[in-house]
């Protein structure tokens, strides 16, 4: 994994690119740089310019202005352009296989490239093996499922070998397990690969199980970028936080300060915070929903280090695979993560009473100022 902060020589690099279409600027990213074998995500909401940033990394469309640099060398031209080419991979959303055989798919960008024939069918080989559609080699492509073809387009392009391999929404459109088991071997692949990575995802999930690095794009320009635990445990503004969904935000106003720890105001509601926020500012909380405990009332006197305690009534339930989600009203609205196992021990029901309880540190604070 490569900190942000590393004074090495960016991969790829791009800066003061602008694209705008139809008069209106959909992408302003000032610089942004890959690092050797590292694996970048760039997530944000749908149509927030993040398949635009990476159709100009891999100088597919051409900014209306910035440079895009290979190795610190500008890609400007034709020739330097296919050279870049040469040396990348991109797998889209769509699979794009050629209406041929999942081997004539594989083979063919090699063909292209003039690999030998003997390693041609070393390569296709291994990656149609790796990527368990070996037994599919002869089919016609268009015949494939989605998780098939899907499986098709990544063995097609570590095939290639590429120095980056640049993908944009590649497991969408997939059922539940076909998507957890491809995630799961192409997050084997990288690691035994280390081909630098770049990978374009709504999917919050996505980038926390397979990226070193993740930067959060909203309306053309990136608003955050650093490790995924980092950006999503201390977002830098609102937007972010609301668009990583970790936990809930809450406008409010800091009333006390003392040595670090403040306490703001939320409507009637008082948190303790970690905070040097002077008195008076207005601040945005964010309160994770797995930080959140719920106890019964009566286990009021059980020790916890929590030294925030809301009594409220739970207003709804949601259950999400293993998991539910718990809204309780205690003067404010918060949202907690359990297992179902712990809502059925408490027989948690919409009305019970409870107690939502949260450390002050585990709650970030953001200026709103």
């Amino acid at each position: 994994m490569r900190d942000n902060s590393t004074s090495a020589m960016p991969l790829v690099e791009a800066k003061d690119l602008i694209v705008t279409y139809g008069g209106q600027k959909v992408l302003d990213v000032p610089s942004i740089g890959v690092y050797q074998n590292e694996v970048l995500g760039i997530i944000g909401p749908n149509g927030s310019g993040k398949t635009t940033l990476l159709l100009c990394l891999t100088r597919l469309i051409k900014p209306q202005t910035g440079i895009v640099s290979y190795n610190g060398i500008p890609v400007l031209d034709g020739k330097s352009i296919l050279q870049l080419h040469r040396k990348i991979a991109v797998v889209f959303q769509e699979s794009l296989l050629l209406n041929t055989s999942v081997w004539d798919n594989v083979v063919t960008g090699l063909k292209l490239r003039k690999v030998p024939a003997g390693e041609i069918k070393t390569r296709a080989e291994k990656w149609l093996e790796r990527f368990g559609v070996a037994e599919l080699a002869k089919r016609q492509a268009r015949t494939l499922s989605s998780g098939e073809a899907k499986r098709a387009s990544l063995a097609r392009a570590f095939a290639l070998q590429p120095e980056v391999l640049f993908l944009d929404e590649p497991f969408t459109a997939l059922d539940g397990p076909t998507r957890q088991a491809l995630l799961e071997d192409f997050k084997s692949v990288l690691g035994e690969t280390k081909i630098t990575t770049v990978i374009v995802t709504h999917d919050r999930n996505e980038a926390l199980a397979l990226t070193d690095r993740v930067g959060v794009i909203i309306r053309g320009k990136i608003i955050q970028i650093g490790t995924p635990s980092v950006v999503f445990s201390s977002p830098a503004n609102e937007e972010v936080a609301s668009f990583i969904e970790t936990g809930n935000v809450i406008h409010g106003v800091v009333e006390e300060q003392s040595e670090g720890l403040a306490m703001v105001r939320v409507g009637q509601v008082q948190i303790e915070v970690c905070s040097e926020r002077p008195a008076g500012s207005r601040v945005i909380l964010l309160l994770p929903f797995d930080d959140i405990t719920i106890n019964m009332p009566s286990a009021g006197s059980t020790k916890t280090s929590a030294r925030n305690r809301f009594p409220g009534k739970i207003v709804k339930l949601f259950r999400t695979g293993s998991q539910v989600r718990v809204t309780i009203d205690c003067g404010i609205e918060l949202t907690a993560l359990i297992t179902r196992k712990s809502a059925e021990e408490m027989e948690l029901r919409e009305g019970t009473r409870v107690v939502a309880l949260i450390k002050a540190v585990s709650i970030h604070v953001i200026p709103r100022d």
